[in-house]
């Protein structure tokens, strides 16, 4: 091969690695700006989450802005739209999902591709993605990319207690089905087989099937098969939080920055942000809101007072929120209140007994199948070797390992912060990902990005901007952006005690994959500071200085946002 065509020969793609939400918007922005990609994922549709794979009757996304779209596409409502406020169903973003493929990615990904290994190229450069074609059982091949983008969120991974895997069940002779919720669709059919419909009169008093965990996969579960008839009971020490109203919440409270206005952020860029959080009386009144909302959720619901479901996450301290909208006769809290759900509350299962699970006190539960709604774990350790998890700076820093430069004097003394939950064994860490987006580590390099791995209560809306983000970051655009990997880890880890301070229990169960900006309510003020780095305008929603906190938030505002990073690319460019 000639030296002359070397030269000529193209550079590899770039790798995105998943096909949910993150990964899709992520190939695209990226084609617009002129990028050849290529997107991985081990699923056989589009979606993640959604994929055809995942999805079950009755499932519903949980979205408390209530928009799950990209603004290149619009969405069509669904048929119900009136009257649950538009609330979507898991088959409403699948098909979304798929005609947005269909649409802007064809050709551009490859299913069943499991991705085993990630590491750099010779010499430093570029990457070597080792797959598996086919997933089970299939060939094993080394794929180039000349960049890398991790698009698998948070958690994709199932996590096993130790005394629960499916293991542990066998070693106890526990005869029947185990699984994680993740696998809840694929196994339908096999937790039906094992009982028998409660109004049947063939087994009086059969076991339940035994749901473990409180949060959102446990609730889907459960009312799945409570609707089917079948015997469930959730076993939990608490569970997620939810908002619900008697009628569809109107735009200027759902879909505006008044929630996040109302939910401190690290840096208050408003006089009203800065009454809420630094004055005794913008507390209270914070508190008292919160508070409010939580109780009229619980009387739109029905839940009474002695219930176990008023063992929830606080609204304000936590992230585990849930939008149950209105009241509708088949959710989760209408089944487990009308108790065709059994709740057994504040206590914990220990491991297997005989066809039974043993709790905490030593007491035995009879199950006929076991559902572990237990939650993931960090999609990045799999495919990372410790080389490389060390080389780019994904692992999660030992707090000892702080910078003696860190910005140790910003401690956030918020009174909305004052009197924080205590919670025992509370874990210390500091973030490594700069803005949520790259590895601190490596951010001189331009070679590699995450999308997706943020918790918010607008998921479209974040990982489109940060899509945005990543492709000027890659194209060499001027960014407002660390001069050094100094600055760069400082950067991260103020993020990471922000998170500590403004979420102490998030701390205890997130992982690598989530070592980043956790922008749940104020994800319009974290989109906002990556829009001030592109150079483009922030705060899109408008408004006066009395009305901006109403303002609805629209994906629309941002459906020209490259034709502005380009106009103002080019402006800075020119004046440089």
């Amino acid at each position: 091969m000639t030296a002359h065509s070397l030269k000529t020969q193209p550079d590899p793609p770039i790798g995105i690695i998943g096909s949910g939400i993150a990964g899709l918007i992520t190939a695209q922005v990226l084609l617009q700006d002129g990028f050849n990609v290529e997107v991985l994922t081990r699923d056989k549709s589009v979606g993640g989450v959604w994929s055809k794979e995942r999805i079950y009757s009755g499932l519903r996304i949980n979205s408390v802005h209530g928009e799950f779209r990209f603004s290149a596409m619009q969405m069509r409502a669904p048929d119900n739209s009136v009257k649950t406020g538009g609330r979507l169903s898991g088959e409403d973003v699948r098909q979304y999902m798929e005609d947005f493929k269909e649409q802007y990615l064809k050709d551009k990904i490859r299913f069943e591709t499991e991705v085993l290994n990630i590491r750099r190229g010779d010499h430093g450069r570029g990457w070597e993605v080792l797959v598996r074609d086919g997933v089970a059982g299939g060939t094993e091949r080394v794929s180039y990319y000349s960049r890398i983008i991790l698009c698998t969120g948070g958690y994709s991974n199932p996590h096993y207690p130790v005394s629960l895997t499916p293991d542990a069940a066998k070693a106890a002779r526990f005869s029947g089905p185990v699984l994680h919720s993740m696998h809840f669709s694929s196994r339908i059919k096999d937790l039906l087989a094992c009982t028998t419909p409660v109004h049947s009169h063939e087994a009086p008093g059969a076991p339940s099937i035994v749901i473990i965990g409180g949060g959102k996969s446990a609730q889907d579960s459960a009312a799945y098969l409570a609707r089917e008839g079948r015997p469930v009971t959730m076993i939990f020490d608490s569970v997620d939080a939810f908002l619900a109203s008697s009628t569809p919440l109107p735009p200027y409270i759902r879909k505006s920055r008044f929630l996040s206005v109302m939910s401190p952020h690290r840096e208050l860029r408003s006089r009203l942000e800065r009454f809420l959080h630094t004055t005794w009386l913008g507390a209270a009144i914070v508190h008292c809101f919160w508070n409010a909302l939580a109780m009229y959720s619980f009387y739109v619901l029905g839940v009474s007072r002695d219930s176990p479901l008023r063992r929830t996450h606080s609204l304000f301290w936590n992230t585990r929120t849930n939008d149950e909208g209105i009241p509708s006769e088949g959710s989760f809290h209408a089944l487990a209140v009308s108790g065709k759900i059994s709740l057994v509350a504040r206590t914990r299962v220990a491991k297997f007994g005989d066809d039974s699970v043993i709790l905490d006190d030593g007491s035995k539960f009879p199950a006929a199948a076991v559902i572990l709604a237990t939650g993931y774990q960090s999609t990045w350790r799999p495919i990372f070797d410790e080389i490389s998890m060390e080389q780019l700076g994904l692992g999660r820093p030992h707090p000892d390992l702080k910078s003696p430069h860190l910005k140790t004097k910003y401690r956030w003394d918020y009174a909305s912060l004052a009197n924080p939950p205590d919670v025992p064994g509370k874990m210390s860490w500091s973030a490594s990902i700069y803005r949520g987006l790259v590895p601190a580590k490596n951010i001189l390099n331009r070679d590699f990005a995450v999308n997706g791995a943020m918790f918010s209560a607008h998921h479209t809306y974040v990982c489109e901007v940060s899509a945005h983000w990543i492709s000027a970051y890659f194209r060499g655009d001027v960014l407002r952006l660390p001069q050094s990997i100094g600055e760069a880890i400082d950067a991260a880890q103020y993020d990471g005690e922000w998170v500590q301070r403004r979420y102490p229990h998030s701390l205890n169960w997130i992982s690598e994959s989530n070592s980043s900006t956790v922008a749940f309510w104020t994800w319009p003020q974290v989109v906002d500071d990556l829009l001030e780095d592109m150079g483009v305008r922030a705060m899109r929603s408008g408004g006066s200085w009395a009305s901006w906190p109403f303002k609805a938030i629209n994906l629309d505002e941002i459906s020209n946002l490259k034709a502005e990073r380009d106009q103002a690319n080019g402006r800075r460019e020119i004046r440089a």
